[in-house]
């Protein structure tokens, strides 16, 4: 008698980043292939940044709605993102992933002070489904330095797998990569690493229609934000022989799917949310106006916010960081968190005062104050305007952009163009996004975990901040 083939249906993930309209979607396609597959094994995995504190749901429940949702939809492992790493401390990621009812793995990630992973975090699992022995590796992207200064080394990704792959590989049926370090990185692992069945991709929030086999090996990637649901089928005629790949792609979910469970659940994680960030942070006398395209109160208050925090004679911010006016009166965590919901920390670098005028000038143009930005922790549409504090600037509204007519005085003195100063600013403008002369800055010194709203919140219970935010550092020259 001959057998009857082995089939084994792998499910995935990536970047869902707290889209949490779509968690019910996503689990009721899961839970539709579950039943579709019958008595055959089921896998289900995650490849990272299912978390975003720009969510409700993440921020007031600190990640416990997202671990909630992926108990509840079954997971059989997952890694992380960098949303989960650099987002949260140590002691909140310990807290927050204990939780999890499945192996978190990822072989790239461990404590600097021991030099292994994190008690919640395994460098591999040998999962079994049905006799079927399934080997499950994962890697991080490894923002080396941000990493460091939250206690974590991020080791290279490419020698961490290929160590675990090396170890893995015979003692197990199918093995399978978690990759949160996106599509080009996927692409050179295939073709150096070997035994693998498939790298499961993310990060990059790819999405391929099809995997891509390079060296015997499929690429994939489900897109971003629950939109699509990836499922691969391996399959092997007896025990002795070895599985193969039979189809693989990406499910679009429909978003008006519905269950029981995580739908109820999801709810009611949001209400908790809500109710946690309801703590009065300050009271203010009156509206803070927003302008994204020139100087504002709110503008310069966030100015003030991060020249105080990093103690620099100037800072340098973009107004787009703010997603409206503050208004008057009470003002909540809540409030906060939904004004400027980016992850972002500041940072402190020698600038040199030509770069400084560049970004300033910059700033006066349409070109750059409604630029679209994504990516780089950044939570809001468009890049907005710089908003400064420690700086008074001169300029002609009727100038030509960048015919350099504006005139820029530290302290009551112009500002040399040879100089270095000492600047408070942004992690996002050192990747070159944005205003990209300021990436130019020398000796970046990162200030984590504080985000931008925690300044906000600091400012805002100082004495004189609204009074300092009301006056005008952005003079138009009159002829």
């Amino acid at each position: 008698m001959g057998h009857v083939p082995q089939r084994l249906t792998i499910l995935h993930t990536n970047d869902i980043h707290s889209h949490f309209e779509m968690v019910s979607p996503v689990a009721a396609e899961i839970f539709a292939q579950r039943a579709a597959a019958g008595e055959e094994p089921v896998l289900l995995l995650d490849i990272g940044d299912h978390m975003d504190r720009a969510a409700v749901e993440t921020e007031g429940t600190m990640g416990l709605a997202n671990i909630d949702v992926l108990n509840l939809t079954g997971y059989d492992a997952v890694t992380i993102g960098n949303n989960e790493g650099l987002t949260f401390s140590q002691e909140m990621l310990s807290s927050i992933f204990s939780g999890l009812q499945c192996p978190v793995v990822c072989c790239n990630f461990v404590e600097s002070s021991t030099g292994e992973p994190p008690s919640w975090m395994k460098r591999y699992a040998i999962l079994e489904k049905d006799g079927i022995r399934i080997g499950v590796t994962g890697a991080t992207a490894a923002f080396t330095s941000f990493y460091s200064l939250l206690g974590w080394d991020a080791l290279d990704p490419e020698t961490a797998l290929r160590e675990q792959c090396l170890f893995l590989a015979p003692q197990v049926d199918i093995l399978i990569v978690l990759s949160h370090l996106g599509l080009p990185t996927d692409k050179i692992l295939a073709e150096r690493l070997e035994g693998v069945h498939a790298i499961l991709g993310g990060h990059t929030h790819h999405l391929l229609e099809e995997p891509i086999m390079i060296n015997g090996t499929a690429v994939c990637g489900a897109g971003k934000f629950g939109r699509y649901l990836g499922r691969l089928q391996f399959e092997r005629l007896d025990p002795q022989s070895d599985f193969s790949l039979v189809t693989g792609g990406c499910i679009p979910i429909d978003p008006l799917l519905k269950e029981e469970v995580i739908g109820p659940a999801a709810a009611i994680h949001l209400k908790h949310g809500q109710e946690s960030l309801q703590t009065i942070v300050a009271i203010t006398d009156r509206e803070l106006p927003l302008n994204l395209r020139g100087e504002s109160p709110f503008g310069n208050l966030l100015a003030q916010a991060v020249r105080r925090f990093t103690g620099t004679s100037m800072s340098l911010v973009n107004t787009g960081q703010l997603l409206g006016p503050l208004p008057e009166g009470e003002v909540t965590t809540g409030m906060l968190h939904a004004l400027c919901p980016s992850p972002i920390n500041t940072c402190i670098i020698k600038l040199k005062g030509r770069d400084i005028r560049t970004a300033l000038e910059q700033s006066l143009t349409e070109e750059f104050y409604s630029k679209v930005i994504y990516g780089y922790g950044f939570r809001g549409n468009h890049l907005g305007s710089l908003a400064v504090d420690g700086l008074k600037i001169l300029y002609d509204p009727l100038m030509i952009p960048y015919d350099k007519s504006v005139a820029v005085f530290v302290e009551g003195n112009p500002l040399e163009d040879e100089r270095e100063y000492n600047v408070g600013t942004l992690d996002m403008f050192t990747f070159r996004a944005g205003y990209e002369t300021i990436a130019n800055g020398k000796d970046a010194l990162f200030l984590l975990p504080h985000f931008l709203r925690d300044l906000l919140r600091m400012e805002l219970q100082r004495p004189n901040s609204l009074d300092e935010c009301m006056l005008t550092r952005w003079e138009a020259k009159s002829e």
